[in-house]
């Protein structure tokens, strides 16, 4: 949730390679595209020329055959499959968690991706299985994030109150406290944070307050995990319940990290906040916010998590790869943070309204 009184226009480039006839009939899924974007020759614009498109697809390439083949004959492979685009096309959407196809404005259909990556496969041999993600938390790992995790850290938030030793209740402060963002028409109160039915609840009330002088027509909850736990790389996950008008998020929830240290010098990384009714995801750094909204209606429950590695944070949105970003990624530790805030860039203001919590996880 960026913590300045403007927001960057979100021009993440997405690569989106359209019409693989072989992957025809392949279920519907929600994918990020940039809010308001259109097609234009089969792929979703968001800045990039075919010649750009081309260039991502064959970086994806390059770093799918670091994983799968080993230095001495990656070279010679690229190059095979860099001068016959066809089958580089096949192999990437079979070993590629970010492949869609049919693309419409808003929205596109998608390969599911698999369950386990598979390993290195004969350049004739292109014909995959696919395997729907799951779309509930496993014991095993996040939803949808392929590889072998270990929980670090959660909250199930199954206690009779809030955890302390876990979270806090204000913003760089105790009590009540100014908000995240100087457009939010909320300040932070600690008694709009509470714990039942195996949820945390974040409650957003028609109520006013004044807080260093300035009002605030409503009040509402944050909690943070600053001070008390932090974590560098891995996947962060959350469960979460958002309300909604007519399939649009109300109000400004967001489920989000920040680094320790200065902003945004240190990184921010968004894996859900409600933009006008939308839900997207971006990272803040010293090199920009890039990000997108992602197409579907997400209220109710859903899932959210983020793989955040080395340079790279991918996005999962109920076990599916809704997208990723490569520029500006930091590695300064991290504290989660919850809040369910009012107005700004946020959806329609209602209030009351509660943004519930099953659960948060950090796996590494």
């Amino acid at each position: 949730m960026l913590k300045t009184p403007r927001r960057v226009a979100v021009t993440a480039a997405i690569t989106v390679i359209a019409g693989s006839a072989f992957a025809a009939g392949v279920g519907a899924a929600a994918v990020a595209v940039p809010h308001g974007a259109v097609v234009h020759n089969g792929a979703c614009v968001s800045g990039l020329s075919s010649r750009q498109l081309r260039r991502e697809l064959m970086v994806t390439l390059q770093r799918d055959l670091q994983r799968r083949y080993p230095p001495a004959i990656r070279a010679r492979v690229f190059r095979r499959l860099a001068a016959r685009p066809a089958v580089a096309d096949r192999l990437i959407d079979r070993w590629s968690p970010a492949r869609f196809h049919a693309i419409t404005c808003g929205s596109a259909i998608r390969r599911p991706r698999h369950a386990t990556p598979p390993g290195p496969v004969s350049l004739t041999s292109v014909q995959t299985p696919v395997t729907a993600p799951q779309t509930d938390a496993a014991p095993g790992g996040p939803a949808g994030i392929p590889g072998t995790w270990r929980l670090a850290w959660s909250d199930e938030f199954s206690g009779p109150a809030l955890d302390t030793s876990k979270w806090s209740t204000g913003w760089f402060g105790s009590g009540v406290t100014p908000p995240v963002n100087s457009q939010e028409q909320d300040c932070y109160d600690p008694s709009q944070v509470t714990t039942g039915g195996g949820n945390l609840n974040l409650t957003a009330i028609a109520k006013a307050q004044t807080v260093n002088g300035r009002s605030f027509p409503y009040t509402s909850g944050i909690v943070t995990t600053m001070g008390k736990f932090t974590f560098t790389h891995g996947a962060i996950e959350a469960r979460i319940n958002l309300g909604g008008t007519n399939g649009k998020i109300d109000n400004w929830p967001a489920f989000w990290a920040d680094g320790t240290g200065t902003w945004p010098t240190t990184g921010e990384l968004d894996v859900m906040e409600g933009l006008g009714g939308y839900a997207a995801y971006h990272f803040h750094s010293l090199s920009g916010g890039p990000g997108a909204d992602v197409a579907g209606n997400y209220t109710g429950w859903h899932t959210y998590a983020a793989d955040w590695q080395p340079g790279v944070v991918t996005y999962y949105y109920d076990g599916h790869e809704v997208g990723q970003i490569t520029t500006g990624i930091t590695s300064s530790p991290m504290y989660l943070i919850l809040n369910d805030a009012v107005g700004g860039q946020g959806g329609q203001a209602i209030a009351p309204s509660t943004m519930k919590v099953d659960y948060v996880r950090v796996w590494q």
